[in-house]
């Protein structure tokens, strides 16, 4: 059962980091033990979205200045502040958490280590480690990894050690010729090797009503919905076909969601929610991968 997920975009603004950590979280009402660790090492984010202040980040396991354990943090309790809404509750799995340094001396220090081929070649292994050796022998069911856009060094790291690329895009035409190119030249190669790779459309058309752009006079957005999401339905399936990948889910664009300005553990608050129905839709789509 033990499985390496890696969240991964050509840009940013595609929600890795939303649906990554709603993702995790649900895995451990299911029970499982999960680590989520921030490798968007250039504008790591997780550290504000959980409103920690951490002693050790990743950035010292990398440069051999904390050991693992000591830069992964229990946040096991967040989960059980929310109140039970289901009629039926699992035992709560593990939730673990490693974050990112945000500081610009430690993203200096980061680059500066891509300079030199033997420390290439030492972080390397310590993405190896930290997958094989430390988070595996910590009874580990699930690593969801929320990597760096586009093709960076850190990036290919993480994708290189997953099980499961999972790449989130949206719908416009600049983020689709990316992808569509990224997929080519770096996703081949991690196929060939056997890890698969999956497509997540999200911020889609299909919840928040759409206005008509045609009609200069009049303001009829269910008129022109229908429109829409015929042409993005053969979008989606033209691109699928042209990169060889399936589609593990289309995420609508919730605008109480994307506009909310302290969006926290969505799943949690609103087990209700069409964004939760969808997200648990994909973790039983992961586990049956």
């Amino acid at each position: 059962m033990k499985k390496c997920v890696a969240f991964h975009s050509y840009k940013g603004g595609t929600g890795k980091s939303t649906i990554s950590s709603n993702i995790s979280v649900l895995l451990v009402k299911m029970g499982y033990n999960v680590l989520l660790i921030d490798m968007d090492v250039y504008a790591p984010t997780l550290q504000t979205y959980f409103n920690q202040e951490p002693k050790y980040w990743i950035n010292n396991f990398l440069f051999n200045t904390a050991e693992f354990e000591n830069v992964i943090y229990d946040l096991t309790r967040l989960i059980k502040n929310f109140p039970n809404k289901k009629e039926t509750q699992n035992e709560l799995g593990k939730f673990f958490v490693a974050f990112a340094n945000s500081s610009k001396e430690e993203i200096t220090k980061l680059d500066g280590a891509l300079g030199q081929d033997s420390s290439k070649l030492e972080l390397l292994r310590k993405f190896i480690l930290m997958k094989e050796e430390m988070a595996y022998e910590n009874d580990i069911d699930y690593i969801i990894i929320d990597t760096s856009p586009g093709i960076r060094y850190w990036s290919i790291n993480s994708l290189a050690i997953a099980d499961l690329i999972i790449l989130s895009l949206k719908m416009d035409s600049i983020d689709l010729e990316g992808t569509k190119k990224m997929a080519t030249e770096i996703y081949s190669a991690f196929t060939k090797l056997g890890t698969k790779s999956l497509l997540l459309f999200n911020r889609a058309a299909g919840y928040c009503l759409p206005p008509n752009l045609i009609q200069e006079t009049s303001y009829a957005p269910e008129a022109n919905y229908a429109n829409i999401l015929s042409e993005q339905s053969k979008v989606t399936d033209t691109f699928k076909k042209e990169v060889d990948m399936e589609i593990i889910g289309n995420i609508p664009c919730y605008c109480d969601i994307q506009f909310d300005s302290k969006e926290f553990l969505t799943v949690l608050k609103y087990p209700y929610h069409p964004f939760t129905h969808l997200l648990h839709g994909l973790v039983e789509k992961l586990e049956n991968i």
